[in-house]
């Protein structure tokens, strides 16, 4: 009964392309696959802090109910409501994680009658949000602004409403969108921008908002989505907006209306470390010059705090990520359908917690490795 899954499973295996759980990474490992950006996660201090004010308040555990029935607390309204006043925007709605924030949105405000247009790299929560709206949908080739403007030229004005959909920092690739281009391009053919920020919020921008806080734009960008659980070292995720779009998508958001609302407590963490995002000035300034100067090491342009090396088959980013963990640095393959087949990398995403010293042994392993890679 179960030998179709057996047999698929068998062969992911010999294409070492088999996904498992992994170990808890080491405690003296350097850890170069996390997500936890200014290092918030292992701030100890910062930690005992919060856990210290809290117990003198009457916070709950468990939200126990999905927001539309008991589980919407005065939690969720304080960081809505400091969210959204954080980016100037009328609004601000909070889901229980990127994946459900983009897989909710998109398919509660596209329609048949609407056309989304999206970055052929933008995150597989993008694509699921995409591919559950019943709205058109095209891909342009990654950063390739002039095929977007075809696509926009050929089909625009055929649908009510068109979306140009990106990522401000790609996730695998560590690159950047040309956000002015995009709303040059917005204004051109009426459009809504969606920007998702997930890698960008808390690390660029003079406010740690993200790229559109960096480049002055983000009263132009219409839907603004970012993630808690990366550089904020929390949980949950919100799209800033205005009201009418709030009230649609509380409305017809799946998503949203039907799980069980975010526990307070976590909520509560949150709103913590979002008052403090003026102090991590210094965590965003450090992060930015480690990441130029190892990208260099590695002979890599650089883009931001995530550098994708580049290895070809599965079976050497494997292997090299072994020859790494033994070295004591934790950084994890990410192969196909992650991304393209023989594109298979590694992806060091640095944090601010890291200093150049303990990456110093990185380079001379990969060119030790060098001889077996099939870039």
């Amino acid at each position: 009964m179960y030998q179709r899954y057996v047999n698929i499973l068998q062969e992911l295996e010999q294409k070492n392309n088999l996904r498992k759980l992994p170990s808890r990474v080491p405690s003296q490992s350097i850890n170069l696959s996390s997500n936890d950006y200014l290092g918030l996660n292992n701030d100890i201090p910062l930690r005992n802090k919060f856990l210290n004010g809290i117990l003198e308040k009457d916070t709950r555990i468990s939200a126990a109910s999905s927001r539309l029935l008991t589980g919407n607390s005065d939690e969720y309204d304080n960081l809505e409501n400091n969210i959204a006043e954080a980016f100037d925007r009328e609004a601000c709605l909070i889901y229980n994680s990127g994946y459900h924030a983009n897989i909710g949105i998109l398919p509660a405000l596209a329609g048949k009658q609407d056309i989304l247009i999206a970055d052929k790299l933008v995150h597989a929560s993008i694509v699921d949000g995409m591919q559950l709206s019943n709205a058109e949908t095209k891909r342009y080739n990654h950063l390739d602004y002039n095929h977007l403007e075809l696509i926009l030229k050929t089909y625009r004005n055929n649908y009510d409403q068109a979306f140009i959909i990106t990522e401000s920092i790609f996730s695998m690739d560590g690159d950047s969108a040309d956000l002015k281009r995009l709303i040059e391009l917005k204004n051109k053919y009426r459009c809504f921008i969606y920007l998702d920020e997930a890698h960008a919020f808390g690390v660029y921008g003079p406010k740690g908002l993200g790229c559109a806080d960096e480049y002055g734009c983000i009263a132009e960008c219409d839907f603004i989505v970012a993630t808690f659980g990366k550089a904020m070292a929390s949980m949950g995720a919100f799209v800033v907006c205005n009201h009418i779009s709030k009230q649609y998508l509380v409305n017809h958001s799946r998503s949203l209306i039907f799980t069980t609302a975010l526990p307070p407590l976590n909520l509560a963490w949150t709103m913590f470390l979002l008052e403090l995002f003026p102090s991590f000035e210094e965590k965003r300034k450090h992060l930015g010059e480690i990441s130029k100067e190892f990208s260099q090491w590695l002979g890599l342009p650089y883009h931001s705090h995530i550098i994708p090396f580049i290895t070809g088959s599965n079976e050497s980013a494997i292997n090299l990520s072994r020859s790494l963990q033994d070295a004591g640095i934790h950084v994890m393959p990410i192969r196909y359908p992650t991304v393209p087949k023989d594109k298979a990398r590694l992806r060091f995403s640095l944090n601010a917690d890291l200093t150049l010293s303990q990456l110093q042994i990185i380079p001379s392993i990969l060119k030790q490795y060098g001889s077996m890679l099939d870039k």
